[in-house]
């Protein structure tokens, strides 16, 4: 049996640890639980540890997950969404972190005023160009962003990333400078509808370093509840 309770703690420490490393507070990073093949079981067991944040791959799954977890968290799509799929996704996650295309943003959109509510995204980045990975590549986002800054019912709260994997993981501390650089930088450019406090980047392998490069929120699966079931 794996012990989440046992293992948030770690996560939890070595996050305060690569925090207080950094200069930076604690309290400012947020572990959201990856909980793709995990049992809604699980995924309580998370819950009841302090796991607040709760990121599904797709869809259905998630759907069907909310439905037998009453317990008040956070949920948010972490895989890619597709356009034929908004309704569904925004009846059950709270925020969409891989915006990657004026089409869905439109299509966030379009369902944001039918709902009456303002949607809640962070755009993906492809930091690393991979054609095997989707995000937007880091010189499309500035277009994108001023296309959501024309819209009353998408609000961009940040960015996110899956970087190139690398066994070392200090080599993928560039990755992560590079995303809190073009946050910092698109910040400067203050537009409408877009915040950009929230960079979501970090796994299991690599979240220490990503926690000291600036992430607000680190994906975690493995680390907590063990090596996934296939």
């Amino acid at each position: 049996m794996v012990d989440v309770t046992a293992n948030y703690r770690e996560i939890i420490d070595r996050i305060s640890g690569a925090a207080l490393k950094a200069g930076r507070n604690p309290q400012e990073i947020k572990l959201l639980a990856a909980t793709k093949s995990q049992s809604t079981d699980a995924i309580r067991a998370a819950i009841a540890a302090g796991v607040q944040l709760v990121g599904e791959n797709y869809v259905q799954e998630a759907e069907h997950k909310r439905q037998a977890i009453a317990e008040p968290v956070e949920w948010h799509m972490i895989g890619h969404l597709q356009r034929n799929k908004v309704q569904l996704a925004l009846n059950t996650f709270d925020l969409i972190q891989s915006l990657d295309s004026t089409a869905l943003a439109l299509a966030l959109e379009k369902e944001g005023k039918k709902r009456g509510k303002t949607i809640r995204a962070l755009i993906e980045v492809n930091l690393g160009d991979e054609q095997s990975k989707s995000g937007l590549a880091q010189d499309k986002v500035v277009e994108l962003l001023k296309q959501v800054g024309d819209l009353a019912h998408l609000r961009v709260e940040g960015l996110m990333a899956v970087p190139p994997f690398r066994e070392n993981p200090e080599e993928v501390r560039p990755f992560f400078i590079a995303l809190k650089n073009l946050q910092m930088e698109l910040q400067c450019l203050k537009i409408p509808n877009v915040m950009l406090n929230e960079l979501s980047m970090g796994m299991t392998h690599d979240y220490p370093i990503a926690v000291e490069e600036g992430a607000t929120i680190v994906r975690i699966g493995t680390a907590l509840f063990g090596p996934r079931k296939s």
